[in-house]
């Protein structure tokens, strides 16, 4: 794009600029002042440009721009607040391959969490506290300062605060220098960040405090949070040392930056952010007391902090080219967030609570409205619409679904090489696909896109022709109408026959119908077998009473919880009758796992609400009998130092046995 002209300006495309410059180096100096909710700023940006370049475009926006030099000499631009652009128009085009970019300006510390924005809370005696933080993602770094803000634009990122005495300053890297001005302020230098993109820039300013620092392997990690609540930093610390480990062996990559500072900010947007060694948190989401809090809430704060440091690699040290790959990076960073926090704490079975979370995908993606995981993304604020379940739980099941089918070791070799393939770069989707293919020989690529690209998932339906095991596959969808769009997808399946010693068929299924021989017809089969596969599953009458009784025990909990589940959901789709659901789970007297009864209760309070009279007698006696060798097991109190799970399992026992 050599040469582009002032009247070329306005005909660029209004989501994606030019790329005849590219930003290499950005020096960024900025100076809050709390109080009054603004600041003040320089940037100077080293810019690689091609020969002949008439004007240069960047992004700015909510910015009192007061100078703008190139190679020290002042320059004319302009400022598109519509498409939130500034244009730089040299006197004469650029010859120079490389030159300095430079602006000073103001802004204004928002109310809108984004960008560079305020953030308070009270003190003890009731005074309001100022903290100045950053929200970047996905187009706010242009809030702040001048940039190229778009996530393929990356950069090294030198940063300087100037702060007053008293507060705390921290940025992505560690402080390296300070200076104590005239005016009596600091400034306050840091080192400079690997290459990255905007989005991940991170400042926050305030009365705030720093835990001491603890080594992840040989990373310092420090929790920062406002006076008065350093209490409740030891058990984030724990799970993020833990965690950091776990990420750089799994990796094979050490930490890409030099320090982590884990950030309680008063008030948050998001849950947490990824920024490069400065992840901030909603505080709820990292402060915590383990001896006031239940496993859930101690669950979902190891799950917020590895979900972030997952990202340090897959989002910070590989990024996506644009914002259609966001699912990835997210559903990427749910899958590892599970994966470590079941190494963590494998008492809390971490990937059986994922099955349950799936449920909220499931029930979304079989309305015919729903979407396909991967869409095209013109403008950022197209993206918005996958910060959803879809993409967090979905894509983290789909992600599972593929893992499983590789085998674990095969897939951590495949993110591995993907990882070391394309640090400190840009990716599409396709090259996790094609990083995978690599290192397996297995046809990701194709499996991958028949989920990514199609609404929706697989009824899987099973039953016995002699001594084949038939599976069709169609779309599953609550709405029986012509307009569904007929869909097919490359399933991958595991079958498993329960006999003396049990069989395991893997099963790549590519067509609507597949026939699968089995030798020993007359036992009990389990279609997707371990549960992982993102589908629903019908057997015909004969296959599912061969599943109840005394064949449950041996399977393992997310097939009966599939089982319970995939039945309900036949009944909720017209595919099934709700005697068929009650007449499966009668069996289930024996079972022992919260997972499983949660599935139970599911369809029992759908049908509960469903009957009266004589039926709903006929009913709560059901739920009697079925409860009643788990209230006999369990008890009506909590012994001392009770597993939580056990005590959870009673909690909703006792619940059932009341309302229903």
């Amino acid at each position: 794009m050599a040469g582009h002209s002032a009247a070329h300006v306005g005909a660029l495309d209004p989501y994606r600029l030019p790329r005849h410059a590219r930003p290499r180096r950005y020096e960024v100096d900025l100076a809050p002042e709390l109080a009054q909710a603004r600041f003040t700023g320089s940037v100077r940006i080293t810019v690689e440009v091609d020969p002949g370049t008439e004007s240069l475009v960047l992004n700015a926006t909510e910015l009192d721009i007061a100078s703008c030099t190139i190679d020290g000499r002042p320059v004319g631009f302009e400022l598109d607040p519509t498409l939130e652009r500034v244009t730089v128009r040299p006197p004469a085009p650029i010859v120079a391959t490389t030159v300095e970019l430079a602006f000073t300006f103001a802004g204004t510390l928002n109310d809108k969490l984004r960008g560079f924005y305020r953030s308070t809370y009270r003190t003890d005696d009731g005074t309001e506290a100022v903290i100045a933080a950053t929200q970047m993602q996905a187009t706010d770094c242009r809030r702040a300062f001048p940039c190229w803000d778009e996530p393929d634009f990356k950069a090294v990122f030198a940063v300087a605060l100037v702060v007053a005495p008293g507060l705390l300053a921290i940025s992505n890297g560690p402080e390296i220098a300070r200076q104590h001005l005239d005016d009596g302020r600091i400034r306050v230098e840091f080192a400079d960040t690997m290459a990255m993109s905007t989005y991940l820039v991170a400042m926050v300013v305030g009365p705030l405090e720093a835990t001491e620092a603890v080594l992840g392997g040989d990373t310092p990690v420090r929790i920062v949070h406002v006076p008065g609540k350093a209490h409740l930093c030891s058990f984030g610390l724990a799970a993020a040392t833990s965690g950091l480990a776990f990420f750089e062996r799994y990796y094979g990559i050490a930490y890409p930056g030099a320090k982590i500072d884990l950030v309680a900010l008063p008030d948050f947007a998001a849950g947490a952010m990824e920024n490069l060694g400065c992840i901030t948190f909603r505080e709820a989401y990292l402060l915590i007391d383990p001896m006031q809090s239940t496993q859930a809430e101690q669950q979902h704060v190891v799950d917020v902090i590895t979900h972030e440091l997952a990202h340090m690699w897959f989002g910070d040290l590989v990024t996506m080219a644009w914002w259609n790959g966001i699912w990835l990076n997210e559903a990427f960073a749910t899958f590892m967030e599970v994966e470590a926090t079941d190494h963590y704490r494998p008492d809390w079975q971490r990937w059986t609570s994922f099955a349950l979370e799936r449920a909220g995908a499931f029930e979304v993606d079989a309305l015919a409205s729903t979407r396909p995981v991967e869409y095209e993304v013109r403008s950022p604020a197209d993206a918005d619409g996958m910060f959803d379940v879809l993409t967090y739980q979905k894509g983290g099941a789909l992600l599972r679904m593929l893992q499983q089918y590789l085998g674990a070791e095969a897939f951590r070799a495949g993110v591995q090489h993907y990882l070391g393939r394309h640090s400190y770069a840009n990716t599409e989707t396709s090259d996790l696909w094609d990083a995978l293919e690599a290192t397996t020989g297995q046809p990701v690529r194709a499996v991958m896109d028949s989920w990514i690209w199609q609404p929706g998932f697989p009824l899987i339906e099973a039953r016995l022709d002699s001594d084949r095991l038939v599976l069709t596959q169609q779309r599953f969808s609550y709405r029986h109408t012509d307009d569904i769009e007929p869909t097919r997808w490359m399933v991958p399946l595991a079958i498993k026959q329960l006999g003396a010693q049990d069989q395991l068929t893997p099963v790549l299924m590519t067509a609507d119908r597949v026939d699968i021989v089995v030798e020993h017809p007359e036992q009990p089969i389990v279609v997707n077998a371990g549960g992982h596969g993102f589908v629903r599953v019908s057997y015909d009458a004969e296959l599912r009473a061969r599943l109840r009784d005394s064949t449950l025990g041996r399977l393992g909990v997310i097939e009966r919880y599939n089982l319970v589940a995939d039945t309900w959901a036949s009944v909720v789709a017209g595919r099934g009758q709700a005697t068929d659901f009650l007449e499966l789970v009668d069996g289930f007297h024996d079972e022992t796992e919260l997972a499983v009864w949660r599935a139970i209760v599911v369809g029992l309070a759908a049908c509960d609400r469903l009957v009266q009279g004589s039926a709903r007698d006929a009913l709560a006696l059901q739920v009697r009998n079925l409860f009643g060798p788990l209230r006999e097991r369990l008890g009506l109190t909590r012994p001392h130092h009770e597993d939580q799970l056990r005590s959870q399992l009673r909690g909703l026992m006792l619940q059932t046995l009341g309302t229903l």
